[in-house]
């Protein structure tokens, strides 16, 4: 008989590239450099260089590659319980553990030296901030040992926009620290819904999540809550003078449907409500930077 060599038996190099890129996270990372590049258009009034744009983006990727690498190692036995994480690269065993920490500290130290070569040092030293507090602060401690630990640990995935703007203009300016403040604001609602999905998930690898600790009916109080000071921070860059009409509208619709999305899910507190919630989070964050985009062009 003729002997079939299939990927299973013997993983091809592309299978095993797809691990280690499996290692960044990569939905997560495409969202963060969104709002990098935003936040360099918005500072630029225009498009920047575009050498400028890939070095920052490449730098920026790497960063948040790394953060999410080194999670997925030290998490590799909370992700073994998980339905939802037991099929990534180290629960399937399809990177050596050793490997993967490596990878990690690999892709920190090629973001600073691509950051700090080729942008300024300002933006190296911010996106390693990120990196060491995503790791030390959230990873390492937050995470397993307080129900707050979306909402503190939200300031690493906050910090690109900081990166993006100090690439263009050397600073971190007050538009800046607003649109941290947006991200930041908006990771505990984007979380907590769904942290309701998995809840079971959650309560089975011991990690504190709000509805885990506080109970469903806490979760979606916090998720108004923090929808509301989301609402009102998009709200400060109009009225500084950030930003004009174009985006006060868009910030004041995709706002408002977000908050109806979790009254409903307050009202009638099903599963497909919170999933709702979480998907429509995912594209409020990436229309209310567009809208950033669009209305700095357009002025």
């Amino acid at each position: 008989m003729q002997h079939v060599t299939t990927t299973a038996s013997a993983p091809t190099w592309r299978v095993t590239a797809a691990a280690y890129v499996n290692l960044m996270k990569p939905h997560v990372t495409v969202l963060l450099l969104g709002t990098t590049l935003a936040a360099m258009v918005v500072a630029q009034g225009s498009f920047p260089p575009f050498g400028l744009v890939l070095a920052t983006l490449v730098g920026g990727a790497m960063a948040a590659g790394s953060a999410n690498a080194i999670n997925c190692y030290w998490d590799r036995d909370i992700d073994q319980i998980m339905t939802r994480t037991r099929m990534r690269a180290l629960p399937a065993q399809r990177v050596p553990e050793r490997h993967a920490l490596v990878f990690g500290l690999t892709l920190a130290a090629g973001s600073v030296i691509i950051l700090g070569g080729f942008v300024n040092p300002l933006s190296a030293a911010l996106a390693l901030s990120a990196i060491l507090f995503y790791v030390l602060v959230y990873t390492m401690w937050l995470k397993r040992t307080t129900p707050q630990n979306i909402v503190i640990g939200g300031a690493a995935g906050a910090v690109p926009v900081l990166v993006g703007w100090a690439a263009v203009t050397g600073t971190v300016g007050l538009p800046a620290v607003w649109m941290f403040l947006v991200i930041f604001l908006w990771t505990p609602p984007h979380f907590w819904a769904l942290s309701l999905v998995l809840k079971n998930d959650y309560a089975r690898a011991k990690v504190p999540m709000l509805p885990v600790v506080m109970g469903e009916r806490e979760t979606y109080r916090q998720i108004i809550l923090y929808t509301l000071l989301l609402l009102a921070a998009t709200l400060v860059l109009y009225v500084t003078g950030a930003m004009g009409y174009v985006y006060l509208v868009s910030a004041v619709v995709l706002g408002l449907g977000l908050l109806a999305l979790g009254v409903l899910l307050a009202r009638e507190k099903t599963l497909r409500r919170a999933r709702m919630v979480f998907w429509f989070s995912n594209y409020y964050l990436a229309l209310v930077f567009a809208a950033m985009v669009v209305d700095r062009v357009l002025r």
